[in-house]
């Protein structure tokens, strides 16, 4: 099936689709920074570049769209154009984050992952009890967390 758009404005498009400082991201630094937690952004020093570091606990925290890393919830859907390409990329996105997660253990960082049907959507569990959630495994020792929607 051929493009809806001429080349030029895709690309624009798709160039105005950020891989960071999105609005969940934003939304849990803005939070957690209003409640005295401190924390480095993107730390290319540390494997997979991480949306927030908190060197003081050894964490690292990402904040994953459902869509883009594939996450089993009622906001992933897959295209019904060029499903070959969507399902490969992906799949690549899926299968980089299982290595990210290893090198980081080898390093010993502990890894949280938000995903965006946390605070979007029908079943989102919202922005405070996604933070209270982050808190409580940022003190803790527990290795990781992951925040979901309900669904």
């Amino acid at each position: 099936m051929t493009d809806v758009v001429d080349p030029f404005t895709r690309s624009r498009m798709m160039a105005g689709i950020r891989s960071v400082n999105t609005k969940p991201e934003k939304q849990i630094r803005t939070a957690l920074h209003l409640k005295g937690f401190r924390y480095r952004l993107h730390d290319r020093r540390v494997p997979g570049c991480p949306d927030l570091v908190f060197p003081k606990y050894h964490a690292v925290l990402f904040v994953h769209g459902c869509f883009w890393h594939g996450h089993k919830c009622p906001l992933f859907r897959l295209p019904k154009t060029r499903t070959d390409f969507w399902e490969k990329k992906i799949r690549r996105n899926r299968e980089r984050d299982n290595e990210v997660g290893e090198e980081l253990e080898k390093q010993g960082w502990r890894k949280g992952i938000v995903w965006e049907c946390a605070l979007k959507g029908k079943f989102r569990i919202g922005l405070e009890e996604t933070v209270n959630r982050i808190i409580f495994w940022v003190r803790s020792e527990q290795e990781g967390i992951e925040v979901r929607g309900t669904a």
